[in-house]
Order: structure tokens, then C-alpha cells, then sequence
């Protein structure tokens, strides 16, 4: 990012594309990365000597599986299931289930490829993976949801293990979700460990892990914001989404002094100009989380806010066109295109710090570089909830139990660490406030050096 692209690395992004075809958001995570680290190969001739970067490109094993279930009328449903095991080099595979029509081998494939760099800058010994299923849970009866979970862990189940891989929930996966896959592992393997994240309080679960990734998102950006002496008192922040990320990214907002005036999800966004309050928020999380409503409902109650429902035919996201000192992307991978971007610019937007992953495309991260504003990537700024889910593994254990105030301060301490290893590589590397290369050298020198330590293996 922060240099032009040498011939060498666009030979290699081409080679990498052409053995993966069909898979572009993969191929995308990979170039940004490879775009940021080519200079170090050039300081570290031992990366290339090694194949380091041919390595880190190829996950280390990709399970596929059929997922076969009985629907509430007695039908037989069948979807597929995946589990992508990228890079073990600091620890057990981590990273989320996702359940949702648009999975594909190709998005989990970037999606485990950023949880390397993710989880090697959150300073715990975690590698990286990711998985999931096309199955959509929308619309599902509990019982449905069940039968696919426990189908699902039958198979995975063979994979995974404590110190092995460690899946966590992401879209589509929550409380409920995991409750059934757990509920499967342990009766399967005969044993209780911590096989997943995100677990019931009541079952080894962690206090603040669904609040961590909305929570970390927001104090990355008030780290990138005390570099400028200010804060993010009286600031105006759009946020998009209206689960479990966006959520906790409202409420840690309003602790912090700030004002959200949109939400959204994937039926339209909303437009509240007087601010989206604790009260209102609080409706929101039991529209969302219980009542499983769309977020249109949000201006029934609420009359004097906007909802502008999705247009396909437009070829930019209205929900970025408002004016406001902050962004959080909370959505979902790509949700930001240039033109998104350069209305941000437009509107006043000088801080985007992103909750989803890799929410803004290539284009729009490069409007965010060229017009140096504060713009914390996917990798460094969301990596609280897999921060947390680290914390989670920890206490499992230990076979302990933190309080909530031990586990959001370490949240933030880990997310004032990724802010300081991203800001220091930057300047370090010649490209001063570019959190892109920063982060993305800075988690994958210690996972390189790992690999190189531990051999051709």
C-alpha cells in the first residue's frame, strides 16, 4: 500500500490467483498483505530464502463436508460445511463459524487468512482458521437451527480439540448457535473442555465477549484519535450493521461521550438524527437478539428518525453519505466502495475504524491512505472479540472465572498493544499513520519468524 507494487509481487499475486480461481475475496486479502510486507522481504532476505509468504498463502488443511438435516416438515436439507486451518505456527488454529448463505470456500478462505495476522497482533498465542456453512439460520425455528448444528459438529468434531483448533461464533453464529454445537462435541467426545468461544456464562463462558469486538473497535479508534490530542467526546459516528458488532459499538460510543445517529441491516439503514440513546439502544438489542426484527421497525417507534430501505440499482450505500467525524463499518466484507469512501471525505469523516472485516474495498482504502485520515483496518481495529475469545481459552484453562471489569481492562491493554506495534511498524517502515502496513507487517513478522523456527513444515 504504502509503495508501488514491484514486479516481482505482482508476479506472485498473479500466481496466486491463478491457483485459486473464482476465489476474489481471497485474493484481495492477500494482495493487500503482500501490497505491505514486500519491503520488509527486501530487509529480511531469509522470508524469501525460506518461502515464507509461499507458505502463508496455503492453508495448512481445508476440510469440506456435507451437512445433512431434517427441516420441521420432515425434509431432508442438505448444505455444505467447511473449516479452513490456515496457520498453527503460534498456536491453535482460532477464528469464527459463520452461518449464511453467501459462504464460500473462497470468503472463509480470506477471512482465515486476515485471522492470522489478527490473532499474531493481539500478542496471544493463537494461529489462525475460520469456517462455517451456507446454511442460513434467518427465518429457522430453534429446533431447525439444532438439528443443523449437531449435523454440523459430527463431522467437525474430528477436527478440533482444545489444543488443536478452537472455533468462536461470527455472523449468523451466537449464544444459541454455540449452545448446540458444544452441546454435540460434548456428548461426542465424552469430555467438557473449552472446544469453542463465546460460550454461556454458565458454562465456561467469558463476561464481555460479545460486547469485545464492538468494544476494541472503539478504543482503537480513541487510541488513534489521542494521537492527535482529542477524543471522541461530542463526536458524530455512523455505524452500519445491527447485530452483535454494531451493538456494543453504539454503547461504548455513548460511554465515551459520542453521538450514533444510522444502524442498519441487509433491508436498509436508519437515520436518527437526535441520536441513537442508551433507551434506544436498548430496544434495538431486543428487536435484533430477541424478536429477531429488521431494523425498518426501529421508526415505528421512533417516528421522527428515517429508515431508507436497500436500492440494488444504486452503485453506492446511501448509509455513508451523511455528515459525521466517524465511521464504523460494522457490517459485513466490501460494504465501503470508493464512492462510499470519497463521501465519507466529503461529508467531514476523518476516522474509520472497522468492526467487520475487510468492510472497505481496495479502492476506498487507498482514498482513506491518499487523504491521510485516521483509518484503522479490520485486522488490528476488530481483533477485541478475538482478543477476548483468546481470554476465554485462558480461563478455560485455568478453570477460573474473571470479573468484568479484569477482562475489559485486558481487552483494553490488548487493543492499546495492537495500536502502538501498528503505529511504531509504520514509522518504523518509512510510511508514518499508515495502520494498513503497519498492521499488516507487524502481525506477520512474528508469525514468519515462527515458521521459520519451526522449519520446512
Amino acid at each position: 500500500m504504502g509503495t508501488a507494487v514491484a514486479p516481482a509481487c505482482s508476479e506472485f499475486l498473479l500466481g496466486v490467483a491463478a491457483k485459486n480461481p473464482a476465489q476474489d475475496e481471497f485474493h484481495q486479502a492477500v494482495c493487500e498483505v503482500v501490497e505491505s510486507i514486500w519491503p520488509v522481504l527486501d530487509k529480511r532476505p531469509e522470508y524469501r530464502k525460506h518461502k515464507v509468504i509461499d507458505r502463508i498463502v496455503e492453508p495448512e488443511r481445508v476440510i469440506m463436508f456435507r451437512v445433512p438435516w431434517v427441516d420441521d416438515k420432515g425434509e431432508v436439507q442438505v448444505n455444505r460445511g467447511y473449516r479452513i486451518e490456515m496457520n498453527s505456527a503460534i498456536g491453535p488454529y482460532k477464528g469464527g463459524l459463520r452461518f449464511h448463505p453467501s459462504v464460500t470456500l473462497g470468503i472463509l478462505k480470506f477471512l482465515a487468512f486476515e485471522q492470522v495476522f489478527k490473532n499474531s497482533l493481539t500478542t496471544l498465542p493463537m494461529g489462525g482458521g475460520k469456517g462455517g456453512s451456507d446454511f442460513d439460520p434467518k427465518g429457522k425455528s430453534d429446533l431447525e437451527v439444532m438439528r443443523f448444528c449437531q449435523s454440523f459438529m459430527s463431522e467437525l468434531f474430528r477436527h478440533i480439540g482444545p489444543n488443536t483448533d478452537v472455533p468462536a461464533g461470527d455472523i449468523g453464529v451466537g449464544g444459541r448457535e454455540i449452545g448446540f454445537l458444544f452441546g454435540q462435541y460434548k456428548k461426542l467426545r465424552n469430555e467438557f473442555t473449552g472446544i469453542l468461544t463465546g460460550k454461556g456464562l454458565n458454562w465456561g463462558g467469558s463476561l464481555i465477549r460479545p460486547e469485545a469486538t464492538g468494544y476494541g473497535a472503539v478504543y482503537f479508534a480513541a487510541e488513534m484519535l489521542a494521537t492527535r490530542n482529542e477524543s471522541l467526546e461530542g463526536k458524530t459516528c455512523l455505524v452500519s450493521g445491527g447485530g452483535n458488532v454494531a451493538q456494543y459499538t453504539t454503547e461504548k460510543i455513548l460511554d465515551l461521550g459520542g453521538k450514533v445517529v444510522t444502524l442498519s441491516d441487509s433491508g436498509g439503514y436508519v437515520y436518527d438524527e437526535e441520536g441513537v440513546d442508551r433507551e434506544k439502544l436498548a430496544f434495538v438489542m431486543e428487536l435484533k437478539n430477541v424478536k429477531r426484527g429488521r431494523i425498518k421497525e426501529y421508526v415505528d417507534k421512533y417516528p421522527k428518525a428515517v429508515f431508507t430501505p436497500i436500492d440494488k440499482g444504486l452503485d453506492y450505500n446511501p448509509l455513508w453519505d451523511n455528515k459525521a467525524d466517524c465511521a464504523f463499518p460494522s457490517a459485513t466484507q466490501n460494504e465501503i466502495n470508493a464512492k462510499d469512501a470519497q463521501n465519507l471525505m466529503n461529508n467531514g469523516v476523518y476516522v474509520v475504524s472497522e468492526g467487520a472485516n475487510m468492510p472497505t474495498t481496495p479502492d476506498g482504502v487507498k482514498i482513506y491512505l491518499d487523504n491521510k485520515i485516521l483509518y484503522g483496518p479490520g485486522k488490528a481495529a476488530n481483533a477485541g472479540g478475538v482478543a477476548v475469545s483468546g481470554l476465554e481459552m485462558s480461563q478455560n484453562s485455568l478453570r477460573l472465572s474473571w470479573t468484568r471489569e479484569e477482562v475489559d481492562q485486558r481487552l483494553q491493554g490488548i487493543m492499546k498493544a495492537i495500536h502502538k506495534a501498528s503505529y511504531q511498524t509504520a514509522e518504523e517502515y518509512g510510511v508514518p499513520g499508515n495502520y494498513v502496513d503497519g498492521a499488516n507487517i507487524a502481525g506477520f513478522i512474528k508469525v514468519a519468524d515462527t515458521m521459520i523456527d519451526h522449519g520446512v513444515v
